[in-house]
């Protein structure tokens, strides 16, 4: 690999650029990302026949299972693309889930809609986990006063470990992931930080924060891979990685089978994920994760590399309305408008300034690779 210049580039094959600070890129001009995902589609993409016999002989393990308990699955449920149509695929598969929706203060009225069509048209029992909103609020404030680039850490945290924790207690040993290779492949880690750090998260919030944690969900490194992994059995599968799973195609899907509507842009079911992709990242960091979106979809064939070129001149936001998202952000952590402007210009700090746990979950990736065959098992 080249080393990493102070000149622009871009990669050759996917659109990802030089505001990753860490890329590199090979003598043919592709870099390190569409590169990695390469090498990850032949361990984990199958969208063919292939992928149809392993999540044919995974749903008939789910089913076995499970055939005496209420559930024999559980999935989260946020109103997007991905776990609506995972929700949908689940009970054309004949399973039967138990559907968790994780509210932690910022959905959209039209996620909201979404959600009540699924659950209807699917007639699945649906239930909602509500986060204990001062809490949520303080830790997110926290978070940007932290400073650091991955501000949906505090909600992408609690809905995963709500859903395991509701697995664990509901004695639910699969969980079904809406993770996907198809538009999911390629982020640059400079851009965000392993999700389920909790010694991260807590670090930054007994730093900056006013309140303790007692009521958020949350899950340590020993829960997570040791407790659930080894000790319960649990095991999370990806089912959208077994499929031809093309977003165009599920979009349509989901609005003719479900009365399901689309919000805009990946993961925007939240305003919050909203503004913080849409104009935090970006402005603050320079970071506009519609490269890695789009980087995805070309390493999957649903776009041309061209075609996501031309996407990357569309306007990120209206200015008009990213105001308005601004404020309503604001307010809703207990902020003014100016006092919140002035936090987002605080200099940049990288996730690894705060103690964290990653050379813990690069040991816990290994095991879990080591423990590959325990699907099988």
């Amino acid at each position: 690999m080249n080393s990493i210049t102070d000149t622009y580039q871009i990669c050759n094959r996917c659109i990802m650029d030089s505001s990753d600070p860490e890329i590199s890129f090979d003598d043919s001009g592709n870099c390190n990302h569409c590169n990695s995902a390469l090498e990850l589609a032949e361990k984990t993409w199958f969208p063919d026949q292939r992928g149809e016999k392993e999540l044919d002989s995974i749903i008939v393990r789910i089913k076995s299972e499970g055939r005496n308990n209420e559930f024999d699955c559980i999935t989260g449920l946020s109103g997007g693309v991905d776990s609506s149509y995972l929700a949908w695929l689940a009970v054309q598969k004949g399973l039967r889930p138990l559907v968790v929706h994780v509210d932690c203060g910022w959905n959209s009225e039209l996620a909201v809609r979404n959600v009540e069509n699924i659950v209807k048209k699917l007639n699945i029992e649906l239930h909602t986990f509500v986060v204990n909103w001062e809490e949520m609020k303080d830790l997110q404030r926290s978070f940007f006063m932290a400073s650091v680039p991955d501000q949906d850490i505090p909600q992408d945290h609690a809905i995963f470990a709500a859903l395991y924790n509701f697995a664990n207690d509901n004695n639910v040993s699969w969980v079904l992931n809406g993770y996907n290779f198809a538009t999911e492949s390629i982020m640059p880690q400079s851009w965000g930080h392993q999700a389920m750090d909790y010694h991260h998260l807590i670090s930054i919030q007994k730093r900056f924060g006013e309140l303790k944690l007692k009521d958020y969900p949350h899950v340590d490194f020993f829960r997570r891979y040791v407790w659930y992994t080894l000790i319960k059995k649990m095991k999370i599968v990806n089912p959208l990685n077994y499929i031809s799973y093309r977003k165009e195609e599920a979009i349509e899907t989901l609005k003719r089978e479900l009365d399901w509507q689309y919000y805009g842009g990946k993961h925007y079911e939240s305003r919050f994920t909203k503004f913080f992709q849409g104009y935090y990242l970006p402005y603050k960091f320079n970071f506009d994760k519609r490269r890695a979106h789009l980087s995805s979809l070309i390493m999957s064939g649903q776009m041309s590399r061209d075609e996501a070129l031309e996407k990357m001149k569309e306007n990120l936001w209206v200015e008009d309305d990213m105001n308005n998202d601004l404020e309503y952000v604001a307010k809703k952590l207990g902020w003014s408008a100016e006092e919140f402007r002035s936090i987002i210009e605080l200099p940049p700090v990288g996730h690894k300034e705060y103690p964290n746990n990653e050379s813990l979950f690069i040991y816990g990736k290994r095991l879990k690779q080591a423990l590959g065959n325990i699907l099988k098992s």
